[in-house]
């Protein structure tokens, strides 16, 4: 693991060049106003993405939880839409190449698993417990400190 750490360096230093390399590429093979027109296209795209996806990782998460089910795959899935959006927005062809990728939901799971295989999950809940299971009202609801005031005493500001 060390090892891949040392190559980070060289690796961010190397996107970029492979970036301008496709321009160039790209740029030869059909010329510079429709490079720059799928430039632009991908931006869009990429903006259209990140609201569209991520409004649906949004209801999806709000089903799991009123399911009770953890939403996991829920959140890895909204990361990596808005990775996708993110590296569309971002001007290069092979980072649109990945946010492509990244869109398609076999790649995404067949990540999911990868990534988890090795990792358990373990599920805790907090609840709150009032002093007596026949009474529902919390206790500091009728304690000592709750003044109760009816419609007729209080007046907002």
């Amino acid at each position: 693991m060390t090892r891949l750490l040392r190559f980070i360096p060289l690796l961010l230093l190397a996107l970029p060049l492979i970036e301008i390399a496709l321009f160039i590429l790209v740029g030869r093979a059909i010329g510079v106003l429709p490079t720059l027109g799928l430039v632009i296209l991908a931006v869009v795209v990429g903006g259209f993405v990140l609201r569209q996806q991520g409004l649906g990782v949004l209801n999806r998460m709000r089903t799991n939880m009123q399911t009770g089910t953890l939403p996991g795959q829920t959140l890895f899935d909204g990361m990596l839409l808005a990775l996708a959006a993110v590296l569309l927005i971002i001007p290069g062809f092979l980072g649109d190449f990945v946010a492509i990728l990244l869109l398609l939901p076999p790649v995404r799971a067949w990540l999911y698993k990868t990534l988890t295989r090795n990792i358990t999950v373990v599920e805790t809940t907090t609840s709150y417990r009032s002093a007596s299971p026949a009474d529902p009202t919390p206790p500091h609801i009728n304690g000592p400190g709750t003044i109760d005031l009816d419609d007729d005493d209080w007046q907002r500001k």
